[in-house]
């Protein structure tokens, strides 16, 4: 048995804002959401200073003591784009969340940094267990956005931690769609998130690919432009409410989008360096699952890191697959790479594409590298009439995703 299976919510914060019409306004308006984090100038040797966070987030009041103890920032940010989609869902405090017939497919690069310094200081350096409470695994274990998610909310159903680096977020909606689909559950509570720290940025500074202009923060990062010189460092969370459609149209719902391809695959071949044949088959994978041709599809929402290897391996495969029909753009020259949380609110974007009928333009791409793929690349905000958007992500480990969108 396969159903269709669709959006009924969807919610996300990230540097542009922390509500979906603060994150419209921002994108519209071509505002970028990159700023110099000063507090970095202290850690030796780091090139960049540029980050990428939600502005003016904290605990929500309505938030018990109780209810977050086990929760570090990216699992509180989490929970706050999940409680967002699920009210615009109609399923806030349902009884369907506690059916079991209600899941989570959720993840991020890592559990939260600061519990993971602290903890790792506590007995490496300091050599004692004095002072480390019972609550600080909660918030550094990989899968605490997932396990905070469960808890917080009273979800009984499957758990899907996906912790995959910059896919983390597509792969949670794809496997939330794959659950959904194949009757295993009603509705699914699926994304990403990350918390922006030092530690994250660190990773792609000592491989020499975040952007180091550090006096010009809203020039940067530059997807697939000529003269870009690494990606920033974000931070942020989304979530799709997924829903069986017969389910979401016997309780009245507001339908999004629909959910129409996924796929998954692996490079097999390099941890870091991407593979242009994998990443088009994956978006070929997407595309077959969606009984679509290529010629169907009329957005590509891309990657679109700003790094080198990356912008040409991916646009190359894109431009393989789908010549210079559909435009195509990126959405991390606003919001920086926000790693285990992009996919997810880059899914988040095309839903929101698809269902209010525009689309955002590259922030940043003055001058197309010649050594990119020949694509119709966005530039502008434009109205859209088009049917079909497809998401793609890439990840260290040679972890690639692909997913389409439809209207209903």
């Amino acid at each position: 048995m396969t159903r269709r299976v669709v959006v009924t919510g969807a919610a996300g914060l990230c540097p542009l804002g922390r509500d979906w019409p603060t994150i419209r306004e921002g994108l519209q308006n071509r505002r970028s959401g990159v700023s110099r984090a000063e507090a970095w100038a202290s850690v030796r040797g780091l090139k960049t200073r540029l980050a990428a966070a939600v502005p003016d987030f904290r605990r929500p009041k309505h938030y018990s003591r109780k209810q977050v103890r086990g929760m570090g920032r990216v699992s509180l940010l989490s929970a706050r784009a999940a409680e967002g989609a699920l009210t615009q869902a109609g399923l806030l405090g349902d009884a369907v969340l506690q059916s079991g017939r209600c899941g989570i497919s959720f993840g991020s690069t890592s559990g939260s940094p600061p519990a993971i310094e602290t903890y790792a200081e506590k007995v490496t350096v300091d050599r004692s267990l004095q002072g480390i409470t019972s609550s600080e695994y909660l918030r550094l274990m990989s899968h605490t956005t997932a396990a905070n998610l469960a808890h917080f909310f009273s979800v009984r159903g499957r758990i899907i931690p996906t912790n995959s680096a910059c896919t983390s977020g597509s792969q949670g909606i794809g496997f939330a769609y794959e659950a959904v689909r194949h009757g295993l559950q009603d509705v699914m509570i699926a994304g990403g998130a990350e918390e922006l720290h030092v530690i994250c940025t660190a990773v792609f500074d000592i491989l020499y690919a975040t952007s180091t202009r550090n006096d010009a923060p809203h020039e940067q990062p530059r997807p697939f432009d000529r003269d870009r010189d690494g990606l920033v460092v974000g931070e942020g969370a989304a979530v799709l409410v997924l829903e069986a459609y017969e389910h979401a149209v016997a309780r009245g719902a507001n339908i999004l989008a629909e959910v129409v391809g996924f796929a998954t695959n692996c490079d097999g071949a390099h941890v870091v360096n991407p593979n242009t044949a994998t990443m088009r088959a994956v978006m070929e994978g997407a595309l077959r699952d969606a009984a679509l041709e290529p010629g169907e599809i009329d957005y590509v929402s891309a990657h679109g890191t700003a790094t080198e290897v990356g912008d040409i391996a991916e646009s190359t495969a894109t431009a393989g697959l789908f010549g210079k029909r559909p435009p195509v753009s990126s959405l991390k020259g606003y919001m920086g790479h926000t790693l285990g949380a992009c996919g997810a609110l880059e899914a988040m974007a095309a839903v929101y594409h698809l269902h209010e009928g525009w689309l955002a333009g590259n922030l940043n791409l003055a001058t197309v590298d010649p050594r990119c793929g020949d694509l119709n690349y966005l530039t502008e905000t434009r109205d859209f009439d088009g049917r079909t958007a497809m998401s793609n992500n890439f990840a260290f480990g040679g972890v690639n995703t692909s997913l389409i969108f439809a209207r209903v």
